[in-house]
């Protein structure tokens, strides 16, 4: 997954991303603890570990602002699920994502496809393998989510413009109100970033941040 990259830190960035969108980050919706749950997109050592195939500064900078957000939920008894990207050796169950990235994406049973280790699952988190951007395709997430009585769900992650953005959309699609922490996700760049957030910001999320959703699930 080669892409144009430089480093930003979107915790720093974060009074400018909010500024970015404030426009269309109008929806009055605040999350409802007892029905959310938080989907961990990808953190895994390919993107997050310096020695990692696609490693991407700014989603190591959010590796601990995740992680509280993850302890927050897991204190409130809340779900917390993860994505964990892998495929075949080769891309061969990849389909044209193999040929976009030149067979550049993790591979299944490699450590770059391992979770970080600083973000490690927790006993009871559940762990979702995926090989497409968007988390829900030939996946279990949505048993998952509707068994749980999910209607509220919190998007983390990376990359921010590809599958935490692609899977934020079919959520919203799947009538599931989505939260988007600003601070919470990375993309290669922060333009990338910005115009991640403006889109789901005019259509399909609410543009927040790690303590504004840890603070909705202490109350």
């Amino acid at each position: 997954m080669a892409s144009p990259k430089n480093s930003y830190d979107p915790a720093a960035e974060l009074a400018g991303l909010l500024d970015h969108v404030a426009a269309y980050n109008v929806r009055p919706w605040k999350l409802n603890a007892g029905a959310a749950a938080l989907l961990v997109i990808d953190m895994q050592n390919a993107f997050l570990h310096p020695r990692g195939a696609i490693y991407l500064p700014a989603a190591a900078a959010v590796v601990p602002r995740v992680a509280a957000l993850a302890a927050a939920f897991r204190a409130a008894g809340r779900p917390v699920l993860y994505t964990r990207h892998a495929e075949d050796a080769g891309g061969a169950n990849a389909g044209l994502m193999a040929k976009w990235w030149d067979g550049s994406s993790p591979a299944e049973g490699t450590w770059d496809a391992e979770v970080f280790e600083e973000l490690a699952p927790r006993p009871g988190d559940a762990v979702i393998p995926k090989i497409r951007y968007n988390a829900f395709m030939a996946t279990d997430l949505e048993p998952r989510l509707r068994q749980a009585g999910i209607e509220d769900l919190v998007v983390a992650g990376v990359m921010a413009n590809l599958c935490c953005e692609s899977t934020a959309r079919e959520a919203f699609m799947r009538d599931y109100r989505v939260f988007f922490p600003a601070d919470g996700t990375a993309a290669p760049n922060l333009e990338f970033h910005r115009a991640t957030l403006l889109n789901l910001a005019y259509g399909f999320a609410v543009i927040t941040s790690c303590a504004e959703l840890a603070a909705a699930l202490e109350k």
